[in-house]
């Protein structure tokens, strides 16, 4: 991974107090994105193993357990069958990140070992971030001394509804500064902001105050992650980074399932951001369920036949 942060810079509402959003063309891009790209055989694949570098392969469950937690770590390490990798001329490849709990950070460390897979922990009174400032700090600073190499932090939904943006920005800036050399991914939780508007500021406020990524959703809201509002995120990103020079990566989670999704979300990125965003620095997925249809996508691209779930199992 590259040294890159994103600094941040002084609230400036200018940057978004003036957007308005044309839903419905929203939409009808959106919609375009899945059928941009015919992507087939070869090129499917590769497209497919790349997203796979690309997720932050997650449990937050009530009962997780540190042998769960060590299972998953596994799956993270080997993520695809070796045999089919093998057969791919490909080696080497692990998820981008293993995505926990901050009781469970110490036990993903000791799985992971010296893989070199970062460990992402949700902290600030994951999902709803409704517990005091000092608390959801100290859970990140938890987080981090049980070594955690990435943050997602929960915003308080409210102040985006009240379009109190001092507020959320002074609450972003305290949790960037508790993450210390930690890179930190901003959960906007985009189900409960109401409209795209809101989406579009709270995603600016976040960047300027130096988020590394802004992600869509916990997965625990009613709705989550959708096109239409990643890529009023995108172009978020997009403006703000043609402002500052700053790049800021992106993150849906929540209702990524299947190997068409994360192809999907990856012509977004491309056709919105451009290859840089196809890299794990850039661009990750939130996902559990997800690595097991891609899984099941590579065998039948290299055996031509669907192998049997039980053989793409997670844990």
């Amino acid at each position: 991974m590259s040294d890159r942060r994103n600094p941040g810079i002084d609230l400036d509402t200018s940057f978004f107090a003036d957007i308005r959003i044309n839903t419905p063309a929203v939409e009808r891009r959106a919609a375009t994105l899945p059928v941009r790209r015919s992507l087939k055989k070869d090129w499917q694949a590769a497209w497919l193993l790349n997203a796979v570098r690309c997720i932050d392969l997650t449990t937050l469950a009530g009962d997780d357990t540190p042998d769960r937690v060590a299972r998953l770590c596994a799956k993270a390490r080997q993520p695809i069958a070796s045999d089919l990798l093998a057969a791919m001329g490909v080696e080497g490849l692990t998820t981008g990140a293993v995505c926990v709990y901050p009781t469970m950070v110490a036990a993903a460390k000791t799985a992971l070992g010296n893989s070199g897979i970062p460990v992402a922990s949700v902290a600030t009174g994951f999902p709803a971030g409704l517990m005091p400032l000092d608390l959801r700090l100290a859970e990140i600073r938890y987080a981090i001394d049980q070594g955690a190499d990435e943050i997602d932090i929960v915003i308080t939904r409210a102040h985006v509804l009240r379009a109190d943006w001092g507020a959320l920005y002074d609450e972003l800036r305290a949790m960037r500064a508790a993450c210390g050399s930690a890179r930190m991914k901003a959960i906007l939780a985009t189900g409960d902001l109401k409209s795209l508007e809101n989406v579009a500021r709270a995603s600016h406020v976040a960047m300027q105050a130096g988020s590394d990524w802004i992600k869509t959703s916990t997965g625990k809201e009613g709705i989550n992650a959708t096109l239409p509002v990643s890529l009023v995120m995108c172009r978020a990103i997009r403006d703000y980074c043609a402002r500052t020079g700053h790049r800021v990566g992106f993150k849906p989670a929540g209702g990524l399932r299947t190997a068409k999704d994360a192809i999907s979300w990856q012509v977004l990125m491309r056709e919105e951001l451009g290859r840089d965003w196809l890299s794990p620095d850039l661009f990750r997925i939130g996902a559990s369920s997800l690595l097991g249809d891609i899984e099941r996508q590579i065998s039948h691209h290299v055996t031509g036949r669907y192998a049997a779930g039980h053989r793409q199992a997670i844990a």
